[in-house]
């Protein structure tokens, strides 16, 4: 057996953790080009933009799950890093679908202000990619804790800001259509938020069984 198919077996840490941490810019990459959308409505990012950030995330996710089938020793145990590859995904494909959304109804909310739950899901996506380097440094549970109690916070902001706004378009004063595509909006980009949260629960769990 040569030291090549040796070194393929045994991989690299550094190439999962690279792959990871790609995917989690990515993921920042989207929440970026959103803010860019929401604060120039008819003058931000394209869908294609969007659409192109999401398939980037998804040459990563199966560059992760070949690599995992290539390499029979992995710095993280596989489920593992599946479980946070397949949770940073989902980001970049939910806020494709509020993009999506959003450009289709855009003269139905132009009144709607989604800036605060954007700003907490800028801040989110920023832990997330701040977590998932931490991976590669061997971070202890304490300095993941804080982080992933951050996010936790972030979720539970959202969820307040989202109340105070779904009480004021049921308060009447609202076109019916308005209304529904309003809450349309906001759910999915609250699903946006949770799904940084779960990715920072999948970090929270990898660490603690290595601690």
């Amino acid at each position: 057996m040569n030291m090549k198919f040796i070194r393929k077996l045994i991989g690299s840490d550094e190439t999962f953790y690279d792959l990871l941490e790609a995917s989690s810019k990515e993921a920042e990459s989207s929440v970026q080009l959103l803010v860019q959308l929401l604060k120039n409505p008819g003058q931000g990012p394209a869908l294609d933009e969007f659409i192109q950030t999401r398939r980037k995330d998804k040459r990563i996710t199966e560059q992760i799950s070949e690599q995992l089938c290539k390499t029979f020793v992995t710095p993280l145990e596989r489920e593992d890093i599946e479980a946070l590859s397949t949770a940073l995904y989902k980001i970049p494909k939910i806020v494709e679908k509020f993009s999506e959304k959003f450009i289709l109804c855009a003269g139905h909310v132009r009144e709607i202000q989604f800036d605060p739950q954007v700003e907490l899901l800028s801040q989110s996506t920023a832990t997330v990619v701040k977590m998932v380097g931490k991976l590669r440094q061997r971070a202890n549970l304490e300095e993941i804790k804080e982080l992933n109690d951050r996010l936790h916070y972030f979720e539970g902001e959202a969820d307040k800001i989202m109340l105070h706004q779904i009480k004021d378009l049921y308060s009447g004063q609202h076109d019916p259509l308005k209304v529904i595509v309003a809450m349309d909006l906001y759910e999915t980009l609250e699903k946006v938020i949770d799904r940084c949260r779960d990715s920072g629960n999948v970090i929270f769990q990898i660490v603690l069984k290595y601690s």
